[in-house]
């Protein structure tokens, strides 16, 4: 290294231009010369233009502080605004729309639901009529026919008119078929028989379980539904085949099926039988036990000869089946087929299912329903018993004119 890179500034200046340096250099007293005129005319330029950015910054940081608290002021009382006097239309709205209530939705959730619809301006002015309104947790779950823009009022009132109501409600009882379903929903919907036949045919999309094969049969769970006047025929198809596979997991179906060592599709199957052939609820376990019996019975299984299945696949309704439909070689033909039918008859209810894990226990082989007016069924351990039991059902028909 160099002397002269030792004596250098890092930065580029010259070490020999120092005004401070004596002539004599390093090795004489070191001496402050006065400043020359240029130098302090320089100084004095320099002061000016730090005071000059000193002021400005200043001023700028005011200006800032200004615009932030002004705005934070303006936005903060708008809030508050919002909040007091939340925004809301006026008057009675106009065209149409059809909103669903659900069961359990609370003051906020409704009012979630009408903004998201147009109904109303603001969730909060809607809450505000929701909590003064001593009616308002009487809404009832279901769809209305509302309008758009409307006063948080004026829905609040349409809310609690039973007119406004749009759905269709339909109660659908344990043990229909799939076609007493559909003919059912055509009177009440309006939709074309054709629409849901179409469903039936081509089920996709409908969530069906997998061992359902296929077939809407067993699978429409029954019970109260209130249907979107909008829905079609395979919106309202796949409503209740959701709501038996709601039930399917919480009644643990495929779980008590293994445990029963059984298959799921058995189970509704067999219970379709108990629904259609009981006439009562307390009839149900001991008809699950009938048809346990026959088929372990021993040497060897029994048929279940059933009329109900033999009409089934007939696409017959009737008590009794003829020796004619006896004959049929329809596969639901248990009077010549062992075993269970391929798929279930009927929709069954959860007491049918039930009575399918919990069949009560006798040794009864035969059942009658010997006054079906009264829903009244006989059971039987016999043959002899048995054809005692058919003479009373025969009495019945002779009295009613026949099958």
């Amino acid at each position: 290294m160099s002397d002269l890179d030792l004596f250098s500034d890092p930065y580029g200046s010259d070490p020999y231009d120092d005004p401070d340096r004596d002539d004599r250099g390093d090795r004489g007293r070191r001496t402050r010369r006065p400043a020359t005129r240029r130098q302090r005319q320089r100084q004095r330029q320099k002061q000016r233009r730090r005071a000059r950015n000193g002021k400005a910054a200043f001023l700028f940081a005011m200006a800032f502080l200004v615009a932030v608290v002004g705005t934070g002021g303006v936005l903060g009382a708008a809030w508050l605004d919002h909040r007091m006097n939340p925004p809301d239309y006026e008057g009675q709205g106009t065209g149409s729309v059809t909103v669903q209530i659900k069961d359990g939705d609370s003051g906020s959730t409704i009012a979630a639901t009408l903004l998201s619809h147009q109904v109303v301006k603001s969730t909060g002015a809607f809450v505000e009529v929701y909590g003064k309104n001593p009616k308002a947790a009487g809404i009832q779950p279901g769809f209305y026919k509302l309008r758009k823009q409307m006063s948080s009022a004026a829905a609040m009132a349409l809310l609690l008119d039973p007119k406004s109501r749009a759905g269709n409600l339909i109660t659908f009882p344990e043990g229909l078929r799939v076609s007493q379903v559909i003919k059912q929903l055509v009177t009440k919907t309006g939709i074309p028989k054709s629409d849901f036949e179409k469903v039936v045919r081509r089920p996709t999309g409908l969530g069906l379980p997998e061992y359902a094969n296929g077939k809407l049969e067993g699978y429409l769970y029954p019970g109260q539904y209130n249907l979107n006047p909008n829905a079609s025929a395979r919106e309202i198809l796949k409503l209740m085949v959701d709501r038996f596979n709601q039930f399917a997991r919480q009644y643990d179906l495929e779980g008590r099926a293994q445990r029963a060592k059984m298959r799921p599709g058995s189970v509704i199957t067999m219970a379709s039988l108990v629904q259609a052939e009981s006439g009562r609820p307390s009839d149900m376990p001991k008809i699950s036990q009938v048809i346990y019996n026959r088929l372990r019975h021993e040497p060897v299984p029994m048929f279940l000869k059933f009329d109900s299945t033999t009409l089934y696949g007939l696409g017959k309704f009737g008590i009794v089946a003829s020796s004619e439909d006896i004959k049929s070689k329809n596969r639901y033909n248990t009077y010549n087929y062992p075993g269970l039918p391929p798929g279930p008859i009927s929709n069954p209810g959860e007491k049918a299912i039930d009575a399918v894990f919990e069949p009560e226990d006798g040794d009864w082989l035969f059942f009658v329903a010997t006054d079906p007016d009264n829903r009244l069924t006989e059971f039987a351990s016999t043959e002899a018993e048995f054809e005692v039991l058919r003479q009373k059902l025969n009495k019945y028909l002779q009295s009613k004119g026949g099958n």
